[in-house]
């Protein structure tokens, strides 16, 4: 009989460089590179939006074979300034990493991402498909409007979670209730500290909760990083309550230009942030794409099960380029 054992992420490395690119008269990128400089480029784009870069991102990576990129997206993380609203979109985000890839000096990458980072990586391949070697996606997200609707109305997740979901509106009064985006973005865009404090750590609290069936009990003191949560909640709320173009299906319908491309596509069955049926559409349109369901995942990707499968992904693809050169 044989046995498979389960991949933990590969040892903490240190980055060989980092910078601040500047992307326009406002906006500096962090931007790191880590393991191998003459490796495959791997990019790995962060959730949220506004999430920022964990360091345990570079670990999902065989650092003798991949020469590793994370930045923070702008408005966000070590980005600056940060947090920050202005000139921040969709449009703004892919050419932000076109100018990442054309600052670094790379032909093609691989791209990869979480969540957030997903729907970004999709809209980047959509956009430059030739600078693409091929993708590692988790926990999808095409950002329509019934994805929203499920995260944040009364109708979806909060049919799961209704303890954490009425903590979610506790700072809504009984009409902003009925519009629970538009209301937090304009809390979140207040002069009022103390409130738009109140409300990124309640909007931050909520995702934390779904985010992971491995740790339970997350309470307002597991929010130990107050500009991540404001960063998260701030440019979140921006993006989805004037996510036009995304709600429009805009991903799904232009897949067409990526589909020559191969992925590798993980999904929690578990998640509760981005439902699987999602990834399910995704994948029946992309006839070089592999969806992989796990089946004891939730959202998170630091569970153990998305751990394992995402690191194995790596390596498979990483075999799978090697090919391609020869």
């Amino acid at each position: 009989m044989t046995v498979t054992m389960s991949r933990s992420l590969y040892p903490k490395i240190l980055p060989y460089q980092q910078e601040w690119l500047s992307v326009d008269d406002e906006h500096q990128l962090y931007i790191e590179q880590s393991g191998n400089v003459n490796g495959t480029p791997v990019m790995y784009l962060h959730g949220g939006p506004g999430a920022g870069c964990s360091e345990n991102y570079r670990r999902y990576f065989d650092p003798e074979k991949y020469r590793i990129i994370l930045f923070d997206q702008r408005g966000c993380g070590r980005s600056i300034p940060s947090p920050s609203l202005n000139n921040n979109d969709l449009p703004a985000l892919v050419q932000d990493i076109e100018r990442i890839r054309q600052h670094l000096g790379i032909d093609k990458m691989l791209l990869c991402g979480g969540s957030w980072g997903a729907t970004l990586a999709l809209a980047y391949g959509i956009a430059h498909p030739s600078k693409v070697l091929a993708f590692i996606l988790r926990g999808i997200f095409l950002g329509t409007q019934a994805e929203l609707d499920w995260l944040y109305r009364p109708d979806g997740a909060a049919k799961f979670f209704p303890e954490y979901y009425q903590d979610f509106l506790s700072i809504l009064s009984e009409q902003e209730q009925l519009d629970p985006l538009r209301s937090y973005q304009n809390h979140l865009s207040s002069a009022n500290e103390l409130a738009v404090t109140a409300a990124s750590k309640a909007w931050y609290l909520w995702e934390l909760r779904l985010s992971s069936i491995e740790h339970q009990h997350i309470d307002k003191n597991h929010i130990t990083d107050q500009h991540q949560a404001l960063c998260m909640a701030k440019i979140s709320a921006h993006f989805f309550a004037n996510a036009s173009e995304l709600t429009a299906n805009y991903l799904l319908d232009q897949i067409s230009r990526v589909t020559h491309l191969p992925a590798i596509i993980l999904h929690g069955r578990y998640d509760m942030i981005c439902q699987l049926y999602v990834a399910y559409q995704l994948t029946k349109r992309w006839q070089n794409a592999r969806l992989q369901i796990l089946p004891c995942a939730g959202h998170s990707g630091f569970e153990s099960q998305t751990i394992d499968a995402f690191c194995k992904a790596a390596d498979t693809m990483a075999a799978f380029l090697d090919e391609q050169k020869q």
